[in-house]
């Protein structure tokens, strides 16, 4: 959803809506404004309900990919829900969680100390692209909820291509931006009505903010990914997963 980003701040753009040639409007994107180094931010953020999707991503990675899960880097894990899961359903993985967030970073390692999975999954607070991390040292790279986030997409699929090694899985799943901010909207108030207000205004600038299916084709074609697959995943997210070669 929103609130784990590995990217530099940059400048809030004015939302413009545009008409094809059938007449139908659609949302360009619109960048979130800030970095969410706020511990209210994050806090809101770590106490919002998301099991349900990140256990569909868990459960999808590890029934498709549970050969390739051994050394596994996960790329904006904010409050660690999804590493925790990862590795309580397969015990052989060893996970290296990196965000951008300083007061993320710390709410994840909380609930890393008290699930007691410390000795396999190592926080590492660090942003895109440039972390300290070997080239083509992972079996597998993850990624959730952070490809809205990013001003230029190309730094995590660069990412990918550079962590991963030949045979790696990828795995990344993101939000898909709505046709209009009233769209946008709706979804906010079904999904998130009852949150925080903080958190709910971060979901509808994560809505905002993220790419179109056709998009994320692009993007991967520019980044000699195109080989992987793109899949609506639920109402609302869709996924890029493959071998890398």
């Amino acid at each position: 959803m929103c609130g784990r980003i590995l990217s530099v701040q940059t400048p809030h753009i004015e939302e413009i809506e545009r008409s094809d040639e059938t007449g139908s409007t659609h949302m360009e994107r619109v960048l979130e404004p800030e970095l969410m180094d706020d511990e209210a931010q994050s806090r809101a953020y770590a106490k919002a309900d998301f099991s349900a999707s990140n256990q569909r991503f868990v459960d999808g990675l590890a029934q498709q990919f549970r050969p390739h899960l051994q050394r596994v880097v996960d790329l904006g894990c904010g409050p660690g829900d999804v590493d925790i899961r990862l590795a309580g359903a397969v015990p052989e993985a060893v996970i290296t969680a990196v965000d951008g967030s300083a007061p993320m970073v710390a709410l994840a390692r909380s609930a890393v100390d008290a699930s007691g999975l410390a000795a396999r999954i190592t926080l590492l607070e660090g942003v895109l692209p440039g972390l300290p991390l070997d080239p083509h040292a992972f079996d597998a790279v993850l990624s959730k909820d952070l490809l809205h986030h990013l001003p230029d997409p190309s730094a995590l699929w660069h990412e990918v291509r550079r962590l991963g090694r030949s045979g790696a899985v990828m795995y990344v799943m993101d939000l898909i931006r709505p046709d209009t901010s009233d769209a946008a909207n709706d979804i906010v108030e079904t999904v998130a009505g009852k949150e925080d207000p903080i958190l709910r205004q971060d979901f509808f600038n994560s809505l905002c903010a993220a790419f179109t299916i056709e998009e994320v084709l692009d993007q991967l074609r520019v980044a000699g990914l195109h080989h992987l697959d793109v899949t609506r995943s639920g109402d609302r997210h869709l996924l890029v997963s493959g071998v890398l070669s």
